[in-house]
């Protein structure tokens, strides 16, 4: 497969990945399901918009990608297909900025799956009542959270579905460095070899 077609799987792939993790990071915004009265009282990591943070800055590198696909195969060495070359260590420059991005959420997931959602508790404050992600194993401590309802699966649900997303964009973006090094260095189908040598017919 050229390194092209491979960078184009990968920006496909990548599409549906940033909408899941948008749209999951508009839900967290309404809690068990419901608009909440006073927004101090969403958890401080709804605030910080991983999913949405991530989804937009995956815009680029998909972008790339996906236009990837459009270089013929496969001159090197002074060659036209030097452009082509350049693309691909460009395309690795994004597919490093998507890692980032796709970074960020999954570590801003993880610290919020740990610390568990803020909830209305049986003193009528607002707070976070677990600690080291207890309720985790825990499935009683739930009752703490009195208000708004079923926030705690809500906010688990949508955190890990923003940490599996994001763990799997960290990997495609990973994937990507790698080809588009491979890409760089040996023009831009596995077919051909360095400089011109074993070029299609």
């Amino acid at each position: 497969m050229c390194t092209g077609g491979c960078a184009r799987c990968l920006g496909g792939t990548l599409i549906p990945l940033a909408v899941f993790g948008v749209l999951a990071n508009i839900l967290l915004f309404f809690p068990g399901g419901k608009v909440i009265d006073d927004n101090s009282h969403l958890s401080d990591e709804v605030w910080y918009f991983g999913g949405i943070g991530s989804g937009i800055l995956m815009i680029f590198p998909v972008l790339v990608f996906l236009g990837l696909k459009n270089n013929d195969c496969c001159g090197c060495c002074g060659n036209a297909g030097c452009g082509k070359r350049f693309a691909m260590f460009t395309s690795t420059l994004f597919a490093v900025i998507g890692f980032v991005g796709a970074g960020y959420s999954f570590v801003v997931s993880a610290i919020s799956i740990n610390k568990g959602p803020k909830c209305l508790l049986a003193n009528s404050t607002w707070d976070y009542p677990f600690h080291s992600g207890d309720y985790l194993s825990d499935q009683a401590l739930w009752s703490k959270c009195e208000q708004p309802p079923d926030v705690v699966p809500w906010n688990l649900t949508l955190f890990s579905i923003l940490l599996v997303t994001g763990g799997i964009q960290m990997v495609l973006c990973a994937i990507q460095v790698i080809n588009g090094l491979l890409g760089t260095l040996c023009g831009d189908c596995q077919c051909c070899g360095c400089c011109g040598a074993g070029r299609p017919l």
